[in-house]
């Protein structure tokens, strides 16, 4: 399969690379060992699922602190690491739980790709089958699925104008703006335009726009989206906080739940994106995503480049 990027024709970059199994204890042995050197600087993972990027540290050995700043330099992709978001992993008294940031140093309270990769990488660790993960957008359930792919329960959505969070009361099915998008929040604001042909849409411009849209007190993640076929949807993002990226869980979490809601599919659906493709199964229970995950390489931030930023 095929599909359109700004004009061209890719490959989904799941397609491109086969997905490499990761080996646990190579992984866990390195950070250990990492972590043992007294000028090992602070390891970290580099890890992204569709080609939506993060970096990952773990702070269940020793505590990290992550300021925006320190965020913002890490995620330069010419003199930092570079990544959409920045994932924080630490203990707590229940388990583990997982902190967001975007790439300008803003905090999000859900990132799916990411927690599906985090939990690839536990479970891989563990050995378990599946994990719960809590996050500011609340417990999370992950699971391993078929072809080595992960689902996670991005929980239910909210649809309610003042959880989402909207500036003032109003229906979220067809907003008063131009377009009549929908809203919906996943522990993050979305705002999903449907379109004739999202591949024909100015993301970066009109993404930028709707981002900082008065509608939107905490700002948006804006999504544009065709209908493909059945059940069937071919989707652009623009993260907020973060710019295009080429593929975003939450945000698909979102379409597929505005897509439901408006009768342009069920409630069980393939959803396209510039990076490959996910499954998104909008249940009783919460919002399943599934797709696949890849850990890029382990590295290590030198004790020169943590000084500079301080």
């Amino acid at each position: 399969m095929y599909l359109e990027r700004w004009g061209e024709r890719v490959k989904p970059l799941n397609q491109c690379f086969p997905k490499v199994p990761l080996d646990s204890s190579d992984a866990s042995a390195y950070i250990a060992a990492m972590y043992q050197k007294d000028d090992s600087g602070l390891p970290f993972m580099k890890m992204h699922g569709l080609g939506n990027d993060f970096v990952v540290l773990d702070a269940r050995v020793r505590s990290i602190g992550v300021t925006p700043l320190f965020a913002q330099a890490l995620a330069n992709r010419h003199t930092g690491v570079g990544f959409d978001q920045l994932a924080l992993i630490t203990n707590t008294k229940t388990g583990v739980h997982l902190a967001f940031f975007n790439a300008d140093g803003s905090v999000s309270s859900a990132c799916g790709n990411a927690t599906r990769c985090i939990a690839d990488y536990i479970m891989a660790q563990t050995g378990a089958s599946d994990v719960t993960l809590s996050t500011d957008r609340g417990v999370l359930a992950a699971c391993r699925a078929a072809n080595g792919q992960t689902s996670v329960n991005m929980g239910a959505p909210q649809l309610d104008w003042a959880e989402v969070p909207l500036a003032r009361e109003m229906d979220t099915l067809e907003l008063p703006m131009k377009g009549a998008p929908t809203a919906t929040g996943m522990g993050n604001p979305h705002c999903t335009f449907f379109v004739d042909d999202a591949m024909q849409i100015d993301v970066a411009k009109l993404g930028a726009e709707f981002e900082h849209h008065e509608l939107f007190p905490q700002r948006t993640n804006v999504q544009f989206a065709s209908i493909t076929g059945p059940d069937q949807i071919r989707m652009r993002v623009w993260e907020r906080g973060v710019g295009i990226t080429l593929a975003s869980g939450s945000s698909s979490c979102a379409v597929a739940v505005a897509a439901a809601r408006r009768g342009l599919t069920g409630r069980k659906v393939q959803i396209d994106l510039d990076g490959g493709r996910l499954e998104i199964d909008w249940r009783d229970d919460g919002v399943w995503m599934t797709g696949p995950t890849q850990h890029v390489f382990s590295g290590t931030l030198t004790p020169s480049y943590l000084a500079n930023l301080a």
